[in-house]
């Protein structure tokens, strides 16, 4: 596996006010019409970030599966100064640095990337997925554990069920029950993906658990990387 210092972009924005600006700016370079690849078919990288306030540090890591068998195919992380400070609504310009830098440590082409996040679920409609496909040009989705401020109901409770994520009538992703009776995960479309397929790749990576394969074997990874940074307190 590869582990790769994190190089924060010249130009990155450092005020709320020119990160906003950027997101305005991207939001309309979204595709939301093309079906994406196929679920279970090809490659499909996971990707997650923690931190580390205190020392000043973050980790990403982004692991890559095969989409029909969820065997790792490969890894990579990184490892890098915080580069934007928390902000509701901002946090893609905390882990995108990041990010990035793991996706382009990897020996391969990611196929589909899978955010532990929000896309078009944002109060601006440009969550990490959307941005992060953006950038990259790589189909994306995000599938988060909570609704953020949106409003659902209950899906059934077969796994499978679904029901819409709304901000007031608007559709902005989908409560899906990736096990019986359990609660729901929350997925939004990021970019290169439409809805339905998005619905269909999670529901594809979670054969045994609540969350995606792609997110349970990056969230792990990306914490291990956080514990062995040599950066200082």
């Amino acid at each position: 596996m590869t582990t790769v210092s994190v190089q924060i972009p010249a130009g990155w924005p450092t005020t709320e006010e020119r990160a906003r600006a950027v997101q305005d700016a991207l939001r309309a370079r979204v595709v939301r019409d093309e079906p994406g690849p196929p679920p279970g078919t090809g490659r499909v990288t996971g990707v997650d970030v923690a931190y580390d306030d205190e020392r000043d540090v973050v980790a990403a890591a982004a692991v890559v599966l095969d989409a029909g068998t969820l065997a790792v195919v490969a890894e990579a992380t990184a490892v890098g100064r915080i580069s934007f400070p928390y902000v509701p609504g901002l946090l893609a310009f905390r882990e995108i640095p990041a990010v990035l830098a793991a996706l382009e440590a990897l020996p391969c082409p990611p196929g589909l990337v899978v955010c532990d996040g929000y896309g078009l679920a944002h109060p601006r409609r440009f969550g990490l997925a959307s941005h992060l496909g953006v950038l990259t040009g790589l189909p994306t989705i995000g599938v988060a554990k909570n609704p953020f401020t949106f409003t659902h109901d209950d899906p059934g409770t077969p796994r499978g069920s679904t029901s819409p994520l709304l901000a007031g009538a608007e559709e902005v992703g989908r409560a899906v029950r990736t096990r019986d009776g359990v609660k729901p995960v929350f997925v939004s479309v990021g970019h290169r993906v439409d809805l339905a397929n998005a619905c269909a790749h999670t529901l594809a990576l979670t054969p045994a658990h609540r969350l995606p394969e792609t997110t349970r074997r990056a969230d792990a990874l990306c914490r291990a990387a956080l514990r062995d940074a040599a950066y200082p307190a």
